[in-house]
Parts: structure tokens; sequence; C-alpha cells
């Protein structure tokens, strides 16, 4: 009873709830109002809880009814527009041989078909004669075209056919030496290269019931082949090519160890040849078994009479013969293997990649060690056609037309099956390729804003966590693989490594920043190049190669720059001391020289605000000092030359200016002044000089110690103005 009323509330609550007027907010305020207290909420809140999850149940058990009824509507009519291609393919193969007979061979053509569609019916089938008009088509087609042939009704129309094919392939009388050969299609092909897809020349398939031969054309005889290869329908593969425009109506003949690709005229003629190809191997393969078959019933059991009644044989030698062994068995009665190519193609629809997988997986573990009688073959053949279906929507999830949000571990669902399936190498390309466009697109949105310093800082930033997360992932993911494919990792990263060079050297180098800014910016990518290190990838070598053009160019231009600046200011010396007018200008002053790492410039100060130097030697030590720490940021071992030459440079500019100006003046006054600033670069600028390059470089330079050797005072004539420096 209690049963009953629950039902009866529970069935009131469905159609209050469904009502076309129903309101909730309206619904939970009457529900309040009546309600004596909590608990009568409480059991009303179980009974709508209860009655959405019957709700939830009847629907999932609906959408899977459906999804069931929707996949085999789908096969019926997969199967419906097969036969219905095949008829519309017969329908047009009739028209067609029907218009190619002459008028006045109807009657006789009326009657053959006629004796052929007896002799059809008499042996269980009526497709002799659609044969037999089929075979009356032209041989070789008009340039462009393919067509379906069959030998006559006996030995006589087949060495008719190898006679035509002889007649119009130079090359091929080899043919001849296989009775009951006969032409099955041919057409017009075009071959491409299999590495690059270049077409290659075109060629003329005949497709015999045993073989495969392709002749090339002769341009200079129209209609005339030459003989190119010859291809046993045993070892031959054929494989559907996928549509890339413009590359498109093509598949692929592997025959081991080589393979190639033909182009047909149009996607119909394509389908055409994949179908026969199939089809003559099949019958092919079920010729050959029943002669098998034949040769054995014919042979019989093995007779042992002839052994027993040899006198001369010791009885005791004899031994029971050997049974045949029969063809083990394989069952394949199984529910889930009968059901296997279709469950593959429900997870590929429900894109349940795993599944599909682990589906593969349990039928090879099934057939390891079995053998592969016909059935097991056409299971496999199925297979194989669910196999390529999944690889190529893997390979989609990993192109980089997709989205390229969520990183590297968006990548890993589709990497690991395809790895799986036996396509480690695809994986990795497709893997890499796809983070190559993620980095791409990563630099390309950096928007240029602000400072170059705050830019490079983001761009470091993004490249080199990307480069991080991209090694992780691929150590995850290729962890116990072939160990080539680190190697092209490695490629890889110098590639994307090149990727970013380009974009740093367009911002920091290109737009003539100071020598400053781009130390700055190259110490800011050398520190995140560093970070690799922490997962075993050094690629701070690979950022020196691609950085040192650009850094030379740096180098030289700023040394350019301080040379004229000394040289103008050389021109305008008076040899005066320098009047810094304020304490506080020259305390600001000391402290420059000593951050420079001249310690001793108290020595060189004056009365009040004096400096017993000339304004061209202290502008040209700030000057020398600071290109040599901006460049030090910049040093690698490649660098060594550049910077040590343009040092020598710069120096040789202000010594020989000194040397100059000592020999030329004549004043005894400013001549002193001129020692004391010669004293001043020769015993405290040079030697400082040389201290800090050794420190930043890690070595002594020898050709600064020449260079302060060689700059020493000479006694000359005083009325000569050449200098020796």
């Amino acid at each position: 009873m209690a049963m009953a009323i629950s039902d009866s509330g529970a069935s009131r609550l469905r159609r209050q709830l469904e009502s076309a007027g129903f309101e909730a907010r309206l619904y939970v305020k009457q529900l309040s109002q009546q309600s004596d207290g909590d608990r009568d909420l409480q059991e009303h809140r179980q009974r709508i809880q209860a009655l959405a999850e019957e709700t939830a149940q009847n629907l999932k058990r609906n959408v899977y009814q459906n999804y069931r009824q929707f996949i085999e509507t789908a096969r019926e009519i997969s199967y419906l527009e097969s036969e219905m291609y095949q008829l519309s393919h017969l329908l047009t193969e009739q028209k067609s041989s029907l218009e190619s007979i002459p008028l006045t061979l109807l009657p006789a053509a009326a009657a053959a078909g006629a004796a052929a569609a007896s002799g059809g019916e008499e042996g269980g089938g009526g497709t002799g004669g659609r044969d037999h008009l089929r075979g009356q088509a032209g041989l070789f087609p008009a340039p462009g075209g393919a067509s379906r042939d069959c030998a006559g009704p006996g030995e006589e129309g087949k060495q008719r056919t190898l006679t035509t094919l002889l007649e119009k392939v130079e090359g091929c009388r080899h043919l001849l030496e296989t009775p009951g050969q006969y032409l099955v299609y041919n057409g017009d092909l075009v071959e491409y290269e299999a590495d690059h897809m270049a077409q290659l020349q075109r060629v003329h398939g005949f497709l015999m019931n045993d073989c495969l031969l392709v002749a090339t054309w002769l341009p200079q005889r129209r209609g005339m082949y030459r003989y190119n290869a010859l291809y046993p329908l045993d070892g031959l593969a054929v494989v559907n090519v996928k549509d890339n425009p413009p590359m498109k109506d093509m598949f692929k003949l592997l025959m081991f160890p080589e393979s190639r690709i033909f182009q047909a005229e149009n996607a119909k003629i394509k389908r055409e040849w994949l179908e026969v190809l199939e089809e003559t191997k099949r019958a092919l393969s079920d010729k050959r078994r029943r002669e098998q078959e034949e040769a054995a019933a014919a042979r019989g059991p093995p007779q042992v009479t002839a052994k027993a009644s040899n006198p001369f044989e010791d009885e005791e030698e004899d031994e029971p013969a050997v049974p045949e062994v029969e063809e083990e068995k394989v069952d394949l009665s199984m529910e889930w293997i009968q059901e296997l190519p279709e469950d593959l193609d429900v997870c590929i629809a429900q894109r349940d990649f795993e599944g599909a997988v682990d589906l593969l997986d349990k039928l090879n573990h099934y057939l390891e060690d079995k053998p592969s009688p016909p059935p097991v073959k056409e299971l496999r053949a199925r297979v194989d056609e669910r196999v390529r279906q999944l690889t190529d929507v893997l390979v989609f999830e990993l192109s980089p037309d997709r989205s390229l949000r969520g990183g590297p571990k968006a990548t890993r669902r589709a990497v690991c099956q395809l790895i799986r399936l036996g396509q480690c190498t695809k994986a990795c390309e497709l893997f890499l390729r796809n983070r190559a466009a993620a980095v791409h697109t990563a630099i390309r949105q950096l928007r240029i804003e602000g400072a170059t310093l705050l830019y490079i800082h983001k761009l470091c930033h993004v490249f080199f966590t990307s480069l991080l997360e991209t090694a992780r992932e691929f150590e995850t993911d290729f962890a116990g693989t072939d160990s080539g494919c680190y190697s092209a990792f490695v490629v890889w990263a110098r590639s994307a490594m090149g990727m970013f060079v380009d974009a740093f050297s367009k911002q920091v180098f290109d737009s003539k920043e100071s020598l400053s800014t781009a130390a700055e910016c190259v110490k800011v990518a050398k520190e995140h190049c560093q970070q690799l290190g922490d997962i075993g990838l050094d690629l701070t070598f690979i950022i020196h190669a691609l950085l040192v053009k650009d850094i030379q160019g740096a180098l030289h231009s700023y040394k350019e720059i301080i040379i004229e600046a000394t040289k103008h200011r050389n021109s305008e010396e008076l040899w005066r001391r320098m009047n810094l007018m304020t304490p506080e200008a020259l305390g600001k002053l000391k402290e420059e020289m000593k951050s420079c790492g001249v310690s001793n410039f108290e020595q060189y100060t004056g009365d009040g605000c004096w400096v017993n130097l000339s304004y061209t030697v202290v502008a040209f030590t700030k000057q020398t000092m600071g290109f040599l720490e901006e460049a030090l940021k910049l040093y690698f071992p490649e660098l060594h030359m550049v910077l040590l030459e343009s040092l020598v440079e710069i120096i040789l500019v202000a010594v020989q200016h000194v040397d100059y100006s000592l020999r030329c003046e004549q004043d005894p006054e400013k001549k002193a002044f001129i020692r004391q600033n010669a004293s001043f670069l020769y015993e405290t600028v040079l030697p400082v000089v040389e201290k800090r390059f050794e420190e930043g470089v890690g070595k002594p330079a020898k050709q600064l110690q020449d260079l302060r050797n060689a700059s020493r005072l000479i006694r000359v004539n005083p009325e000569s103005t050449t200098s020796v420096v």
C-alpha cells in the first residue's frame, strides 16, 4: 500500500515538474509554506533527487539505444552505397562495351552474349556475359583513361590479348612464358617521388591476373610504351594515400624493399585501381589455394605396400609412417573478436584512443603464436584498415593546425598511443613539429613595448620556459624508446634556438641599442640558457655560435665610436688642468675613477677643485674602462681576439696622441704637464686595463703587456715632430 502511494506521489510529482507552466520559484515558495518543518523539506528533496536520477538513467539508456541504431544505420548506408557504386560501375561498363561494338557485329555479339549467358546459368553464375562484353572493349584506351579487360573464352583469346600487349610495349616478351596469363585492367598514371613528392614521369599500368606491368611513355612514338618493371602480385601491397591538396588521387605500391607512388586521373579511376588490385590479388590467392588442394587430393594417402614387399629391407628398420600434420585452426568465433572491427570504429568515433589501442594489443597478443590461415588474414586486413584510420586521427591531433593551447602535456595522449602502435619515429616528428609551431606562435604574440631589456626578459621567459617544458614532456613520453629520438630532440632544440636568436637579434642588435643594453640582454639570455642544465641540456655553446656575428658587429661599431670621440677631443686639446668648480663634482669624479679601478686618483688632485690631469685623458679613461666592462659581459672564447684587438686599437689612439704632443710641445710647463698625463696613462690606466681583462677572461693578455712595454718615453730630437710609437 505504501509502495502504491509512493509510486502515485512520484507520478504526480513528475507530471507537475513536466507541466508547461511550471515555475521553480513559485513551486519552492508554495512548498515552503505548506511544509510543517525541515523534515518535510528533506523528504521532498529526496523524492526530487530520486526522480532526477531516474530521469538521467532513462536518458542514458535512450542515448545508448539511439547510438547503436545510428551505428547500424550508418553501416547499412555504407553497404548500400557500396552496392550502388558497384551497380553504377557495371552499368557504365555495359554501356561503354555496347557502344564500342560496331553495328555490323551486333548480331554476332548478341549470339555470343546469349551463349555466354546460357553457359553462366549452367555454371551457377550470371557474370560470364558481362565479362565477355567487357573483354571486347579496347585494350589500350585513349590517353588518360583506364579500362577493365578480360581474356576471351579460350586460349586463343588470351593469346590474342598478350600478342596485342607485345605489339604495344617494347621489351616484354618474357610475359609469354607464363601460360594462362591475361590482361585484367590498364590505365594511365603519373609517378611521383616518394620523399619529396616531385613528379617523375608518365607511365601506363597493365594489371595481369598474376602480376603488374609498369611501362613508360615513348614521347616520340605515340601510343607506344617501353617496359619499366614487373611486380608479382604475391609480393605487392597496395596502400591508399590520403589526399593532401594539391597532392590527391594517389596510391602507393609497396614491393620490398622499395615503394612507388602513382597518381590517377581522378578519384573514380583511383578507386577502380584500388578495387581491381585487391580483387585480382584475392582471386590469385584463391586460385593457388585451390590448385594446392587439388594437388594434395590427387596424391592421395601415402602408399606403404611397396615398402613391405621389398625382400632386401630389414623388418626391424621399418618405422611407422608419420601422419600428415593438419593445419592448425584458429578460433575466431569469440564475441569480442567478431565485434572487434565495429568496436574499433566506435572507439575512433568517440575519440577513445586508449580503448582502441587496448583492443589491438589484445588481438595481437591472442594471435601472437598462432598461424595465419585465410580467415586470420582477412581479419587482420579489416583491422589494419582501422589502424590506418586511427593513425590518421592521431596524426591530426598532433598537427599544428589544431589548437596549440595546453602546453606540451596536451599532446601526451596522442603521442603515447602512436608509440604503442609502433609509430615511435612518426610520434617524435609530429610532437617536435607541434612544439615548434607553439614556440613560434608564442614568440610572435609577444608585444614589443617599453624598454628593450623588458621585452628581452619576456622573450627569454616565454622561450626557455617552453623549451624546458618540452624537454621534460619529451623525456616522459619517449622514455625507454629508441635513442634516435633523443638525437632528433637535440636537432630540434638547435632549430628552436635559431628561432629565438632571430627574434633576439632583431630587437637588440638591428635596432642599434647601446653596448651596455646589448650586454645586459645577452647576460639575461645566458642566465636563462644555463637553467636548462638542470635537465642535462646544455645549449650555451649554440647560443654563443648564433650570437657571435652580431656581438662582433656591436663591438666593432662601439670601438669606432670611441676612437672617433677620442680623436675629436685630441684635436681640441689645450693641455690644461681640469677645474671642476665644486667639491661635489670633484667627489663624483673620484667615485667614477674608483669604480673604473683607479684607486690612486687622489695623488692627481690639486688644491681646491683642481685635477692635475687633462680633460681628454680623464674622459678617455672613463670611456675605455666602460667599454671593457660591457665587453666582458658579452665575452666568450670565440670573441677573445676581437675584444683584444679592439682594446689595443683604442689605447693606441690615446698613447700616440700623448707621445706626439710631447714631441711637438716647446713650452716647458706644458711639457711637464704632458709628461704627468703620460705617466698616468702608462703607469695607472694601462695596468688597470690589463688586470681587469685578465680577471674577466681568466688568462693574461700578452698583446696588452707588449703595448705597455713598448709605449715608453723615448728621448728624440726636440725639433722632430715624428712619432715613433
